[in-house]
């Protein structure tokens, strides 16, 4: 297994973090960049990217945690932000610009690594199994034991790239998330509902107060109901 997690970012500009730190992504840049990786190995042979076809990955409702609505301006400020960190590689196809990624070289990590940060930036936290499932087309890992030695070697480095998080009340396993968005609070973290995307949970609260209402409705129904058969 490769043990080196050294980063060898090329700079572009000021904006470009130093070596000493693991690269700071926004939520749509790490989307982008998961796209990328992905699409790479499920479309080769629509790969590299145009940037309507990224924008649709990006914005995809199956497959994504938490589901983005970005726009095509916004996923190509998020390009030209991974720029920065030699991360895109772009080419002319016809008049339309293409996009395809430069990870492995960039992070210097091995192919299963990357495959692995692909799936935790498209999906959010998950256990060593789904992971295992999540990312066969990208990478097949032979066994769970495979996926958790790769996770914990991301884990363990001087500048860890995973972290394991604390058990769901309930739950048996332990899941991971990444670091490429910075840290996470470990505390919120091990709550059922913290991975859920904010309009995720409002629409919840939503139905649970329309559930209510119909529910009363329902109950002044019967009620009047049974005063009039005198019940």
């Amino acid at each position: 297994m490769h043990s080196e997690c050294v980063l060898a970012f090329k700079p572009a500009n000021t904006r470009v973090k130093s070596m000493d730190t693991l690269p700071i992504f926004t939520p749509l840049e790490a989307r982008v960049l998961g796209v990328l990786i992905e699409k790479e190995k499920t479309v080769p042979d629509t790969y590299p990217l145009s940037l309507n076809t990224l924008t649709l990955g990006c914005n995809q409702k199956t497959a994504r945690d938490p589901v983005m609505a970005a726009t095509e301006s916004e996923v190509l400020a998020a390009i030209n932000s991974l720029k920065d960190y030699a991360l895109i590689i772009e080419s002319s196809g016809g008049r339309v610009m293409r996009y395809a990624h430069n990870t492995r070289r960039a992070f210097k990590l091995p192919e299963q690594s990357v495959a692995l940060l692909a799936v935790l930036m498209l999906r959010g936290p998950q256990t060593a199994g789904e992971l295992r499932t999540n990312c066969d087309r990208l990478h097949p890992f032979g066994d769970i034991s495979s996926v958790e030695a790769f996770l914990e070697e991301l884990s363990q480095t001087e500048l860890p790239w995973v972290v394991k998080l604390p058990k769901l009340p309930g739950s048996r396993e332990h899941r991971w998330t990444h670091l490429l968005c910075g840290a996470v609070d470990l505390a919120v973290s091990s709550t059922p509902t913290a991975h859920r995307h904010p309009d995720e949970l409002a629409q919840l609260q939503a139905d649970v107060a329309r559930l209510n209402a119909e529910v009363a409705t329902l109950r002044e129904t019967m009620e009047k109901i049974q005063a009039t058969l005198g019940m």
